[in-house]
């Protein structure tokens, strides 16, 4: 009891403190962050994605302002395209993301009126002629004789500015001062606004503001339906085209049952339908809904609105459509920044909260899913802290897996069957974090699991991947498995001479520095230490821990091996020791890995045709004067990487399939231009060579010797010399057999 009685009152703690943040008594910074991010994600993944043609977005883009230019344009020019989209195109209602606050004095009437009534107040033929132009000259009521008697619904903001002045006139409240006295809310109250001039909005069928609310990260999920000023309550943009466009005006606040203190919660705004029924309206204490974003920007089609000004838009394009008018250009700062999008025009939040209202799929929020959270947490939360303590951490994990999808699930199905966000963040963290902590406590209690992984592999592999392993010990074993790795092989030249010309002490001494110094280099690139054949080293890349790499690493372990070596016979030759060389040869394939042997010795090393490979590269390196020789595969795996010389195609002992072989030169990059060169003109040679051109390639391999002696060119030009005397014919691939190890 003891053992699991710690781990209990922890999770009780962590139960408590989650079940407050879900209850808002208070609010974790984290946990709401991660709300947030489901609440996206969840919105995101089930949104349709599809275009809705039944509305269309009026665009007041960069190609208007280019043709018309820049805003605002006229009002001449907007009385125009009422009439373009009402008596052309035929659309159904029309609603305005954008704010007629000052008068327009583009057609120069001001300035005639003061000649009117100043200078030219005595002038017969001017003022005649200034009471028949006049009427044409005044765009705003130009502009206002075309919105009445029409469906057309302005907009207009409000703003928190204590010090701001207001402008223009509002539209009558959609509330009126003490609608919602002794209920709880927190309807959003404004210092000013900034509405439409007095000719526009009585002319107007009605108004509606375009306020967002911005959350606490900085992006719009939600738009007030209903905001407060100076007591009197005003309905949104999008609210005010719902109800003209269904021709009702009677809008109804729903409340929750009465709480014991007397005080109840609003739930939603019902607009009751003459021919029967009401439309509900989702809305929390704020008054605001969540914007049902139908998918990413334009979902729904847009017009630029130039191309309805000069008619070249089909008509089917707009008859019997709501429209809206916004714009999506960058100087006029209608962006916000949303779930689905850091730059989403504010016209079309607009519109999918106006289809959202029409097609009922505005998701709930109401007061008692705090409630559902709560008991949530409260189930989920007890349950684990009391089964988990006792449970192996095979079975615990299926538990912690199973609540979180049961979690899942349930959040799922509220989401799809009721319309309601229900927060999960809570007890997701307490779920995972109960987890964490029955794991982190046994990992403490038993970190034998440690020493023994220790005790396993550390011969073999650096102490970092020992680390590594201990945090997954049930992934390793020591099992034989099939896996892709890459080997390595190294062995001293003239290994015998050396031995012969030492006293024992000093062969010891000698090998304890070269094994040393050579392991040093395994383990930087994080192989696996196989075993010392003497004078001889393997190791292999890619496990027991995974290395996407393998094959790099363990051509950079090669490329290395022989820099350390010429660092230790500067050592070697001060002594008057012997000068050592060595041959690389590494290969990559499918091998298989694991602990074996028999009842009385075992290793973990690997076994299979790519191993024999590796090992018989080793073995010709001096067949061609060259310390380091990479397998085909190997060669693919990292060509991208690292420049190569190809030296030949050959059949060793043991294997019918001849493949290529390659002497890894350096990285790409850090090779010499004049390498390079010599490199590019040994290619042509080995052209020149399969093709049995041998003049062409005898003169390569006479320039390559001249240019820096090799025996590799020694070694092609004898070869030269003798097909030239014994041509290998028609049938000759060009393969090198070795018949000898």
């Amino acid at each position: 009891m003891k053992k699991i009685s710690a781990p209990i009152l922890l999770g009780l703690i962590l139960v408590l403190i989650l079940i407050g943040h879900a209850a808002n008594v208070y609010q974790i910074g984290v946990v709401s962050h991660l709300d947030a991010i489901i609440y996206d994600t969840k919105l995101r993944l089930t949104m349709p994605k599809t275009v809705d043609d039944r509305l269309v977005i009026l665009d007041i883009d960069e190609k208007s302002l280019s043709e018309q230019g820049h805003w605002p344009w006229g009002r001449d020019k907007m009385a125009l395209l009422m009439d373009r989209l009402f008596d052309h195109y035929g659309v159904r209602i029309l609603g305005f993301d954008v704010v007629f606050a000052e008068k327009d004095d583009s057609s120069g009437l001001s300035h005639l009126e003061k000649l009117a009534n100043k200078d030219l107040r005595d002038d017969p033929k001017f003022q005649s002629s200034f009471r028949e132009l006049r009427p044409q000259l005044d765009f705003d009521r130009r502009f206002a004789a075309a919105i009445k008697n029409r469906p057309i619904v302005l907009g207009y903001y409000f703003s928190g500015d204590l010090g701001g002045r207001n402008s223009g006139v509002l539209p009558k409240p959609t509330f009126d001062s003490g609608t919602f006295d002794g209920r709880y809310t927190q309807i959003t109250n404004w210092a000013t606004y900034g509405a439409n001039i007095p000719q526009l909005q009585e002319a107007a069928a009605d108004a509606g503001h375009f306020n967002p609310i911005v959350d606490f990260d900085g992006l719009a999920r939600r738009a007030p339906m209903i905001v407060a000023f100076e007591g009197k309550y005003y309905s949104s943009l999008s609210l005010a085209v719902v109800r003209n466009l269904l021709g009702e005006h009677t809008l109804v606040p729903e409340f929750s049952s009465q709480s014991k203190d007397g005080t109840s919660q609003l739930e939603s705004l019902n607009l009751k339908l003459a021919r029967g029924g009401v439309l509900s309206i989702p809305v929390d204490i704020n008054a605001a809904s969540l914007v049902p974003f139908r998918g990413y920007e334009r979902s729904f089609p847009y017009i630029s609105i130039t191309d309805v000004l000069n008619q070249r838009v089909p008509k089917e394009s707009l008859a019997g459509k709501l429209a809206l008018i916004g714009t999506t250009a960058g100087g006029l700062k209608d962006l916000r920044a949303t779930p689905v999008g850091t730059t989403y025009a504010g016209v079309e939040m607009h519109a999918n909260l106006i289809m959202g209202m029409i097609d009922g799929t505005i998701k709930y929020k109401p007061p008692y899913v705090l409630a559902i959270d709560v008991l949530l947490v409260l189930l989920s939360g007890v349950a684990m802290t009391f089964l988990l303590p006792r449970l192996s951490p095979m079975r615990a994990s299926f538990v912690g897996l199973f609540v979180l999808l049961l979690l899942l699930t349930i959040n799922v199905l509220f989401w799809y069957s009721a319309n309601f966000v229900v927060p999960m963040a809570a007890s997701l963290i307490l779920v995972v974090t109960l987890y964490a902590l029955n794991m982190s406590w046994g990992y403490f209690v038993e970190s034998r699991i440690k020493r023994q992984l220790t005790g396993l592999f550390g011969q073999y592999v650096p102490p970092e991947l020992v680390e590594q392993m201990s945090l997954d010990p049930e992934n390793y074993s020591m099992a034989g498995r099939k896996a892709e790795l890459t080997v390595l092989f190294s062995d001293v030249r003239g290994f015998t001479t050396i031995s012969e010309g030492l006293e024992p002490d000093q062969l010891a001494t000698l090998m304890n520095e070269y094994l040393g110094a050579m392991t040093v280099v395994v383990r930087k690139y994080r192989g696996t230490l196989d075993k010392y054949i003497g004078d001889a080293i393997m190791a292999f890349w890619g496990a027991p821990v995974d290395d996407p790499q393998h094959a790099k690493h363990a051509l950079l372990t090669g490329l290395e091996m022989h820099v350390a070596l010429e660092e230790l016979n500067k050592s070697l030759v001060a002594r008057g020791w012997p000068h050592m060389k060595i041959g690389v040869g590494i290969n990559s394939g499918t091998m298989t890995v694991g602990d074996m042997g028999s009842p009385v010795r075992q290793s973990y090393t690997v076994m299979g045709d790519a191993v024999n490979l590796g090992s018989r590269l080793e073995g010709i390196t001096k067949q061609y004067g060259v310390g380091f020789i990479a397998g085909e595969s190997s060669y693919e795996l990292t060509k991208n990487e690292f420049v190569f010389r190809e030296l030949d195609r050959v059949r060793v002992k043991g294997k019918d399939e001849p493949v290529s072989i390659y002497e890894p030169i350096g990285a790409v990059g850090q090779v010499a231009p004049e390498v390079l060169k010599e490199l590019k003109l040994w290619n042509q040679a080995l052209i020149a060579y399969r093709n049995q051109n041998w003049d062409q390639a005898d003169v390569h391999f006479l320039n390559l010797s001249r240019m820096n002696p090799h025996y590799l060119y020694e070694l092609y030009s004898k070869r030269v010399g003798l097909y030239r005397q014994n041509p290998p014919g028609d049938g000759w691939d060009g393969v090198t057999t070795f018949e000898t190890k």
